[in-house]
C-alpha cells in the first residue's frame, strides 16, 4: 500500500466492506443519513472528528494513514538544537514506524529499487535502525 496519495472515503468504504457493517448501524452510530455516508465514502478528505469516530466504528486507526505518509513523504525538517518544545500541544519523541512502512521499505531494498543508503537519505531513517529491520527480515526468513 502507498501513501503517497490518500482518498480517505476510499479507504473507509473499504473498511466498512470488510467489517460488514450495515448501513442502518452506521448512520444510527454517527448520527447521519445514508446520503451523507455515501457523501464521505467519495470524500478525499474529512473533519477530524469525524474521521476519529469512523475510527472507532470501524476499529481502525485511520489517522495511522496520514503519518505513514509524513513519515514516507515529507521532508526531513531542519530542527534546531535550541528549540523550545510547547508545552500546550503533545511532543512525540520518535517517529512510528508501522509494519506496513517497514515492509515498504524493505521491498524497495529487496526489488533493487533502492539501496540501503538511498533509502536512509531519502526517508531520513537511521542507518541502525534499518540495520534491524534488515537484521530481523533475514532471521524471519531463515
Amino acid at each position: 500500500m502507498l501513501y503517497k496519495e490518500i482518498h480517505i472515503g476510499q479507504f473507509i468504504k473499504e473498511r466498512v466492506a470488510e467489517q460488514e457493517i450495515t448501513m442502518e448501524r452506521i448512520c444510527n452510530f454517527l448520527k447521519k443519513d445514508e446520503e451523507f455516508i455515501e457523501k464521505v465514502y467519495e470524500s478525499k478528505s474529512i473533519d477530524t472528528d469525524l474521521l476519529l469516530r469512523w475510527s472507532k466504528l470501524l476499529e481502525y486507526d485511520f489517522f495511522r494513514l496520514y503519518s505513514s505518509h509524513l513519515i514516507l513523504y515529507a521532508p526531513p525538517s531542519a530542527v534546531k538544537k535550541d528549540a523550545k518544545k510547547s508545552d500546550k500541544i503533545p511532543y512525540f519523541r520518535k517517529n512510528i514506524y508501522t509494519q506496513e512502512i517497514k515492509n515498504f521499505i524493505l521491498k524497495r531494498i529487496q526489488s533493487g529499487e533502492m539501496n540501503q543508503t538511498e533509502i536512509i537519505r531519502e526517508y531520513s531513517i537511521p542507518k541502525s535502525t534499518l540495520h534491524r529491520w534488515l537484521q530481523k527480515n533475514t532471521d524471519n526468513n531463515v
